[in-house]
């Protein structure tokens, strides 16, 4: 499992967020700390992490609040640790979407034992999960390389799957004409846009003929292309 991962711990109390940050080093992980609801929103929505630490009793905005957006936005997990030790209120926020609970005060090395068994469940899911992706009726396989929209198997030409496969492991990525460039043809951009316009031409077209009713890929203006939501 890499060791690069990055933590998101929120807690607005500063020698537990302190404490917390510690553990999450000591285990060679990468912590970052948020204080209150809205800050931490802010990260979230700025970055992708491979876990977030979470105190239900924030400032600005709830735990419960921001986890219910985690949960219906992105595939993060995240450890609950709060002082509310009331059953009820365990099981809520498991029945969310939590994938553990952690009751203040806590012991350092349970903490730590916790941290790692998300994260390797998270990370195995990921490896069965990652040959197959999925958005809207879109079924891409990148073992067998097939790509199957509105139930239908359509064809693609490797860049062209390539650029599919790309958008849909980010769905709410912006990416740019030379983000696009250089991860499909693996060559210094040098400006040349034609190319790109080319080929998403060719890949819209094709998904618009397999489901006519559906917008797939969206271009943001001055920015670049993403999924659409």
């Amino acid at each position: 499992m890499e060791l690069n991962k990055r933590i998101l711990v929120v807690e607005d109390d500063e020698a537990i967020n302190t404490l917390l940050s510690d553990i999450v080093k000591d285990s060679s992980y990468i912590p970052q700390s948020a204080y209150s609801g809205t800050e931490a929103m802010l990260y979230i929505d700025r970055d992708d992490w491979d876990l977030i630490l979470l105190d239900l009793m924030l400032p600005g905005m709830p735990g419960e609040e921001i986890l219910a957006g985690i949960i219906n936005g992105k595939q993060t997990p995240v450890i609950i640790i709060s002082a509310k030790n009331e059953q009820e209120v365990k099981i809520k926020a498991l029945r969310m979407g939590a994938d553990d609970f952690i009751t203040k005060p806590f012991d350092i090395e349970e903490a730590a034992a916790r941290i790692e068994s998300v994260l390797r469940r998270s990370y195995q899911k990921e490896k069965v999960s990652a040959h197959i992706l999925t958005y809207k009726d879109i079924i891409l396989n990148a073992d067998a390389k097939t790509v199957i929209v509105n139930s239908r198997k359509i064809t693609l030409t490797a860049r062209e799957f390539t650029i599919l496969s790309t958008l849909m492991k980010r769905p709410d990525k912006v990416f740019s004409k030379a983000n696009i460039f250089e991860t499909v043809w693996d060559e210094p951009f040098q400006g040349d846009d034609n190319t790109v316009n080319v080929h998403m031409s060719n890949l819209r077209s094709k998904l618009a003929a397999a489901n006519p009713n559906t917008d797939y890929i969206e271009t943001v203006w001055g920015m670049g292309y993403k999924m659409k939501s």
